[in-house]
């Protein structure tokens, strides 16, 4: 998609502080931190959210999720993180390209918002 932001950042068009790429995913740090370590998993196919996924699609980013659970270490997360992706207007989704937040690096709290 030729105006998302996400979209840029993949394919190199905007900078960004990358942690992970592989053919599936970029994992990028987070310009407005909410935690100690506050990544972004983004999802190389662009899809707006859940809703617009296919099953193929569902099936890839599972296999992401699986890859940032082999990774907690080396990203620092090995104590625990959150994942959390938001979806339309009341989930405060900002950008319409599916992508989870990973929180992490210090005790959250119990309160999602």
């Amino acid at each position: 998609m030729e105006n998302c932001i996400f979209c840029k950042i993949i394919n190199g068009d905007i900078p960004s502080e990358r942690v992970y790429e592989d053919e599936n995913m970029v994992i990028i740090k987070d310009v407005n931190p909410q935690a100690a370590i506050h990544l972004l998993l983004l999802p190389k196919e662009h899809y707006a959210d859940i809703e617009e996924m296919t099953y193929a699609q569902a099936h890839t980013l599972a296999e992401c999720v699986k890859k940032l659970s082999e990774m907690t270490k080396q990203l620092g997360l090995e104590n625990g993180f959150r994942l959390v992706s938001n979806k339309g207007k009341h989930g405060c989704q900002s950008v319409g390209h599916l992508h989870i937040h990973i929180l992490g690096g210090e005790q959250l709290g119990d309160r999602m918002g």
